[in-house]
Formats: structure tokens, sequence, C-alpha cells
């Protein structure tokens, strides 16, 4: 058992080691990235055109679609198109009222578009897919339908295309109006995950992006044929499809670091709709075209597994075995902190590290839970469906 606990400890110190490299690159790759604001002299030229899918959001539709028709972008070169996805509330009521008071509003039915017998399995990729057909832009903007965005939002995202020329962008998305720890918790790990997807990108490695507040030339989306190959999944309209464009447009993918074009929404409220949602977000790894991504994941898995099991061996080694976990623990615990905490402040949401210790502790269990979900749950249900 002692030479198996050697092996093991020598493991798990490789893994904490490769995990704070992890994390150092990422913050290098992130202050590496200067924030973007539009130059004094920019004048909008370019027309965008703004996609929302969405599916039963009566609740949320008219705070998202408000904070549209309120951006300081001109309107003359903005164009809505709400697309419906057989909602069974509201939602199209509420989006044709929209039309109805703002000229560049537009709404379209999913269900009118979609050939008699098609199956699918992606409504959403369908939805953004009619959308793009439909767009008169040049750049396409998406976002949720249960989103709100801040009124610089489109002048950032049009002039960080035209002066920079990407044919992809993706831009921050966070949390707000927390009301409980583990609400608190979601926002310091979409912390992470920003850090992340932004320094990813800077550094080379597209892993991470989020489909509320992504932009693409309509140009690079019609030229890889759309989601076409990555359309037999539910997810993917936004990782996936930011590696089937990078891929044929290398060095043209960029992220926006401004804290103003920040898309945010609300913290799942229960335990079981996180881990749904987390859950059908990892279900799309394994199709990952870029192995780095997938070492990361899995290097970070096992870390955390690692951490998790060792007060285990307590059993059969003594004290030995907590001493090690202490350990782990505090690898983990003390390098999350600075890089949650820089990115707390670059979001002005420094009052979320009160949360942070606990938080800790929830985050640890959540990687660990859904990394094993997430590769064996292939069916789970969305909105009134399941899809796979």
């Amino acid at each position: 058992m002692e030479t198996l606990f050697t092996w093991w400890t020598i493991s798990s110190l490789i893994l904490a080691a490769g995990y704070v490299a992890i994390i150092a690159i990422y913050t290098f790759g992130w202050k590496r990235l200067p924030v973007w604001e539009p130059p004094a002299a920019y004048l909008p030229s370019v027309k965008c055109t703004v996609i929302i899918p969405a599916r039963n959001e009566a609740p949320n539709l008219p705070e998202c679609l408000a904070s549209i028709a309120g951006q300081s972008y001109p309107a003359s070169l903005t164009q809505v198109i709400v697309v419906d996805d057989h909602s069974e509330d509201e939602t199209l009521d509420i989006a044709r009222k929209f039309a109805d008071r703002y000229p560049h509003f537009e709404v379209l039915e999913l269900k009118a578009h979609l050939p008699e017998g098609k199956k699918v399995n992606s409504f959403k990729k369908e939805a953004i897919d009619l959308g793009v057909r439909a767009a008169d832009g040049e750049l396409i903007v998406t976002t949720d339908a249960d989103c709100v965005l801040p009124p610089d939002w489109l002048m950032l995202m049009c002039s960080f295309y035209e002066v920079k020329k990407p044919v992809f962008i993706a831009a921050p998305v966070g949390f707000h109006r927390e009301q409980s720890l583990f609400e608190r918790f979601q926002s310091l790990d979409f912390f992470g995950m920003m850090c992340g997807t932004a320094a990813g990108i800077r550094l080379g490695i597209k892993n991470m992006a989020n489909g509320a507040n992504l932009a693409y030339s309509k140009a690079a989306y019609q030229a890889v044929n759309g989601f076409r190959g990555i359309d037999h999944l539910a997810t993917g309209d936004d990782i996936l499809l930011m590696q089937k464009i990078a891929a044929s447009n290398p060095g043209k993918t960029a992220f926006l670091k401004n804290e103003k074009a920040t898309a945010r929404t609300l913290a799942k409220p229960t335990v079981r709709e996180f881990i749904s949602q987390r859950v059908r977000w990892a279900s799309k790894s394994t199709d990952y075209k870029e192995w780095l991504v997938t070492f990361i994941l899995g290097w970070v898995f096992f870390y955390c597994v690692f951490i998790l099991t060792t007060p285990i061996l307590f059993l059969f080694v003594g004290t030995k075995a907590l001493v090690l976990f202490v350990f782990l623990l505090s690898v983990k615990t003390v390098t999350d902190y600075f890089y949650l905490g820089m990115m707390a402040k670059f979001f002005r949401r420094e009052e979320l590290m009160m949360s942070y210790f606990p938080a800790q502790l929830i985050h640890i269990l959540y990687i660990v839970t859904v990394g094993v979900l997430g590769n064996l749950v292939k069916r789970y249900d969305w909105k009134g469906r399941t899809v796979r």
C-alpha cells in the first residue's frame, strides 16, 4: 500500500503543478489582451444583424429586447431578428409588439420555415441559421432571449469588427442579481470560464465561447456552410462553430475584452437546473476538434478527482493522506483565489469574493459530477424537449 500511495502522491503533485501552470497561462493570456475601446474618430458604417432565438422566454424577452432597442449604435445600421422556436407562451406576441414599435425589429417563426418531416436535433441551430439567411447585415451578432445587454454593446462589437477585422468574435457573459450562495458560486465559476475563453483565444486555443454573446461575419458563416457537420448535436452553436470558422480563417478569431460589452443573464436557481445546463454543455466536449482543449479539461477533471478521493486513503495510510489532501486543496484554493479575484475586479463584482471559500468546495464537486455525467448522459431535457 505504501508503494501505491507513493505513486498516488507523485501523480497528485504532477496534477497540482499542471493545474497551477494552466491557470498561470490563462492569467498571462488575459493580461496580454488589451481592453478594447473604439477609436475617438470611429464612425459607425457596418450593418449588423442581431439574432435572438427564443423558446418560451416570455418572462425574460421584454427586458432583453428593450436593452437592444436602447443601443447607442445607430438603428439605421441595425437589424434585429427574433426567431420564435415553437414557443408555447406569449414569446411570439411580445416579439411582434416590439417589431410593431421598432422598424428595425423583425420576427420569424421557425415552424413556418422547417421542411415537413425534417428530423431536427438542434432547434436552436436551425433558428440561428434561419436568422442568418434572413440577415441584411454584414456582421451577425447572437445573444440569448434571457440576456440583458449594456447600451454600448453593439458599438463595441461593430467597432471591434471594423477596426480589428476578425471574422469571429467572442465576448463576455456574466450573471447578475444573484440571490443565494449557489448563484454567487455560478458567477465566480463564470469569471474563470471568461478568462479561459479570452486567454485561450489570445493564445490560439479555441477552448470556449458562449452563444449568448458572439459575432461573426455572415460571409465566414456561409463559407463553412454554417452548422453543417455539427447539426447532429443539440448544443455547439458557439464553441463548435468557432472551431469550424477558425479552422478556415487562421488568426481571425478574437475576444472583445471590455466589461461594457458583457451580456448578463440570471444564474440557475436550483441544483437540478444547473447540473442539467452544465451536462448539456459538457456533452459536446468529445466533439472538440482541438486536442489541447480536451487535454486541459481532462487535466482539471482528474485534479479535482484526486482532491475528492485522497481522503479515502486515510483508511489505509493514516494521516499522510490527510496531509496530501490539505495540500492539494490548498493549492487549488489559493490559485483560484487570485485568478478569480482578478476577474471579479475586471467585472466590477469584487463583492462576490466574500462567497469564494464555500464556493470553492462546490466547484470541486461540480467539476467531477459534470465531468462524469457529461460523458455518460447523452439525452437530456431542454425547454420541454428531450434532445441529445
